[in-house]
């Protein structure tokens, strides 16, 4: 799915015309790649938001600066620590026949066997690296977890393989696990109670 956002060239010097940008709610920001040079642009804050929420960052967003029309991906992006206001964007110029790789969400769906047994889940992986032409790139990865028994753990290879996309992170990268609940609570031997150990006690003569 390909989101159009217009933009509108920008100077580059001096750098207050960023700060003035951004006071007037744009978000400075720059593409390059795929045999373009580097272009520099603004686009309004609310418009760039809006997109990524409906979106999600993996999407193609194809700018429209002056009229002319690039397809690209949200490459990276700053914004301010305090406020969250956008700082800068970066968009990477892609070839929409061309295999790229991005990150993607690692979720995992459903409750496995063993937690329902008492067992434990641990997550180890919360994001993969996928690659697909741009318009199949998936803003995360579902993994169906049901089967696990406790004792039981899946690594990448364990997932199927997706006609859209390819995971390309090793496939030896455990994903999560089911462990046995630990407890550290001993347990105690019927009609035995231990003594206090008593500090400094005299020895028995």
């Amino acid at each position: 799915m390909s989101v159009v956002l217009k933009a509108e060239e920008r100077a580059v010097r001096p750098r207050s015309i960023r700060r003035k940008l951004r006071e007037e709610g744009r978000v400075p920001s720059a593409v390059h790649g795929n045999k373009i040079e580097n272009i520099s642009f603004s686009i309004d804050a609310l418009e760039l938001e809006k997109a990524i929420r409906e979106n999600g960052l993996n999407s193609v967003y194809t700018l429209d600066i002056n009229g002319k029309k690039i397809s690209t991906l949200l490459h990276d992006y700053q914004l301010d620590t305090f406020t969250k206001e956008w700082i800068h964007a970066e968009f990477l110029a892609v070839d929409m026949t061309q295999e790229t790789e991005v990150e993607a969400e690692l979720t995992l769906v459903g409750t496995s066997k063993g937690v329902k047994a008492g067992g434990v889940l641990e997550q180890n992986l919360y994001t993969v690296i996928v690659s697909a032409t741009p318009d199949k790139l998936p803003e995360r990865v579902e993994v169906d977890i049901a089967g696990l028994e406790i004792g039981d753990s899946l690594v990448i290879g364990d997932i199927p393989k997706h006609a859209e996309f390819s995971i390309v992170t090793d496939a030896e990268e455990q994903v999560c696990a089911v462990t046995e609940m630990n407890t550290q609570a001993e347990e105690a031997v019927p009609g035995e109670a231990s003594e206090p150990e008593v500090i400094n006690e005299k020895p028995a003569e």
